[in-house]
């Protein structure tokens, strides 16, 4: 994520503010205006995931629905437990992190992840004293059958990351989970924004999935995504194809504290003249901040979690530019 836990100012804005495009967006509209978007061909770390669910099983699930049947699901919360899941593809997606696919016990399965929500994992080394567990948030559509995606950075001494990154096709990790954080449902904010660093835009991208799957969803997103190198952006081409689809209704904003010589974007850390720039004033009606990341960027831009229930004050830079407890949530 960020090499140091302190932010500095970010490089003076090389473009002027932009606006929603008022018509309705169409694949291929130019993204000359988009504030680091992929004007010079940047793709970063973007890639496809495998298709996990034919037409035909799809179709099927929509008739289910329609009467009233649900797919059952591989994890339930509750008194539930643990489900150990088996490891059956791995990708490198750059240079630390990967993209790995976990079998659920029954291929006609769902997770049962929610928006939003994430799971937990648990390992314990033969010389441990007590297991390591992390939270992780599926980057696999939650409707998708047979399996579930982690998108797993590796951090230097990280015990859990080391140890995912480790795992061989045909190796097993033991999940725990719905773990419930921000219910949507659709329209249920006019305008939100999403504020990531590094694997935190994985809570960011499992919401933005759901709201631009659904056609009755008409929310406003703005994401605003650091990193310390161009390499270092997860996810980057899904982003370009929504603004490119939608541009009247998303817009993404890449800081990176590395830059090259090419980049078109923001340079250094997220600042509050950037923030202040293109988040939604917060005297406007009905609107959400997200905030996700490392330590140095949740106490810089709007304080840490107190626990993992409790959210706790906002503070950094969303008070000073005048944003409220009830409109920012941290993940």
């Amino acid at each position: 994520m960020f090499a140091r836990s302190a932010f500095r100012a970010a490089q003076p804005l090389r473009m002027h503010a932009r606006r929603y495009a008022t018509e309705s967006g169409a694949a291929g509209s130019s993204n000359t205006l988009l504030y680091g978007a992929g004007a010079v061909g940047v793709l970063g770390a973007g890639y496809y995931f495998l298709s996990g669910s034919s037409s035909a099983s799809k179709a099927e699930d929509k008739v289910k629905e329609a009467i009233g049947i649900a797919p059952k699901a591989a994890l339930t919360g509750g008194e539930q437990g643990w489900v150990s899941l088996k490891l059956s593809e791995t990708e490198d997606v750059n240079h630390n992190t990967k993209r790995l696919r976990f079998e659920l016990p029954e291929k006609d399965q769902v997770s049962g992840v929610q928006i939003a929500s994430a799971i937990l994992t648990k390992f314990k080394g033969p010389n441990d004293a007590k297991a390591t567990l992390r939270p992780y948030t599926p980057v696999s559509d939650e409707d998708e059958r047979g399996f579930l995606d982690l998108l797993v950075k590796k951090y230097p001494n990280g015990p859990m990351s080391t140890h995912i990154h480790d795992l061989k096709v045909g190796d097993s990790l033991d999940i725990k989970g719905p773990l419930p954080k921000y219910p949507w449902t659709a329209n249920k904010h006019d305008h939100i924004a999403l504020i990531a660093g590094g694997t935190g835009i994985t809570p960011m991208y499992q919401l933005v999935r759901a709201i631009f799957k659904n056609p009755n969803d008409k929310t406003k997103v703005t994401l605003v995504f650091g990193n310390v190198t161009k390499e270092d952006i997860l996810l980057k081409s899904k982003f370009d194809e929504l603004e490119n689809t939608y541009p009247q209704r998303f817009r993404a904003f890449y800081v990176l504290d590395k830059p090259p010589k090419d980049w078109v974007g923001g340079g250094g850390f997220i600042s509050k003249e950037l923030l202040k720039q293109v988040l939604p004033e917060p005297k406007s009606d009905n609107i959400k901040l997200f905030v996700c990341g490392p330590p140095g960027l949740m106490k810089a831009i709007s304080g840490p979690k107190v626990s993992p229930k409790e959210q706790g004050d906002v503070t950094g830079l969303l008070k000073e530019l005048g944003y409220t407890n009830e409109q920012v949530y941290k993940f």
